[in-house]
């Protein structure tokens, strides 16, 4: 098979001709179709997160068909009446959780997401930018019906990870959203759904990302570097610049919850506790649980949910990867390895 791979922190991927991976007795191999790519990526790839597994598959947003099943494998976790005879030929969706230990204090919580011994796709296991994967089957999704794979695959950390950080505002009515990329692009069509109101701050000087807020229905976009017309009620922190928390706790009224929904951010500067009194609340939002993804993907159809995406074929990774490091990318930025691009 065709891959992307990186072989050092800080180097371009290269494109080599690997071994199609043989699943192991609990996994999936996958026929990947997309893979959507996520600014943790550009994290990993730059050298911003540590430690990955190296040399490494990146991609964590896969939409494919199952080609063959491992022997454990008895049904599908989003359909336990599903056997393995019917699994192949099924299309599903790998996430950034790849695997946790199910027996720790947070699993048993039902927070697997902070698992100590959590594996994450893309990063500690080999992910999408190729043409097969393997997965561990009680952590991939069915994909919706109606979605062509391509539009599936930024539901699946955009989308997913965005939901858990959305849900972290509660019943809030007015919300900020810091950064309009992936996740918000994806958000703000459920928010408006619910009848919510979305503010959205860009870059300084972003006119196009401005407009395109609007255009999804942002009752108001502005820059990061301006207070909003009137105070919110939450604040999403989508982009990894930490000066922006406490521009959000500007923003946000008494009581108000700011979220930072990024696996990565440059350091938080110092600011006057008087921003932050009044029960506002800071938070971080760290990666997903099975169920934020179950939860989602049954909601996005109903909206529906539509991703706005810019193609590449998976040989232009690091196109890709340079467009959304540059901010050249309106919505999400899609791999795909099928000529069809379906």
């Amino acid at each position: 098979m065709r891959a992307m791979l990186l072989e050092a922190p800080g180097k371009p991927l290269r494109l080599v001709d690997l071994p199609v991976p043989k699943p192991n007795s609990e996994q999936l191999l996958i026929r990947v179709h997309a893979c959507a790519v996520c600014r943790t990526d550009l994290h990993i790839v730059d050298g911003e997160l540590a430690h990955p597994k190296l040399p490494l598959i990146p991609g964590h947003q896969i939409v494919g068909t199952v080609e063959a099943v491992g022997e454990k494998v008895k049904f599908f976790h989003s359909n336990p009446s599903s056997d393995e005879s019917v699994l192949e030929g099924l299309r599903v969706g790998v996430p950034w959780l790849g695997r946790t230990c199910n027996h720790c204090r947070y699993c048993l919580s039902g927070r697997e997401n902070l698992c100590d011994r959590a594996e994450f796709t893309g990063y500690n296991l080999d992910g999408g930018y190729a043409e097969y994967a393997v997965a561990d089957y009680r952590y991939c999704f069915e994909i919706p019906p109606g979605y062509p794979d391509v539009q599936a695959a930024p539901l699946l950390c955009g989308g997913l990870i965005g939901y858990r950080a959305y849900r972290m505002t509660g019943d809030a009515e007015k919300i900020g959203f810091y950064g309009f990329g992936s996740s918000a692009h994806i958000l703000i069509q459920l928010a408006r759904y619910q009848g919510r109101q979305i503010f959205a701050f860009t870059r300084s000087g972003d006119i196009k990302g401005q407009e395109f807020a609007r255009q999804l229905g942002a009752v108001w976009s502005g820059s990061s570097e301006e207070l909003p017309p009137e105070p919110l009620d939450a604040a999403i922190i989508f982009a990894p610049i930490g000066k922006l928390i406490p521009a959000a706790l500007r923003a946000v009224a008494k009581g108000g919850v700011v979220v930072c929904a990024g696996i990565h951010m440059s350091d938080i500067p110092s600011f006057p506790y008087e921003i932050l009194w009044e029960e506002r609340i800071l938070r971080s939002v760290a990666n997903l649980t099975r169920r934020d993804g179950e939860e989602f993907l049954a909601l996005a159809p109903k909206v529906p949910i539509r991703t706005q995406i810019n193609l590449f074929p998976l040989s232009q990774a690091n196109e890709a990867l340079n467009a959304l490091r540059n901010g050249e990318i309106e919505g999400s930025a899609v791999l795909f390895t099928q000529e069809d691009k379906q």
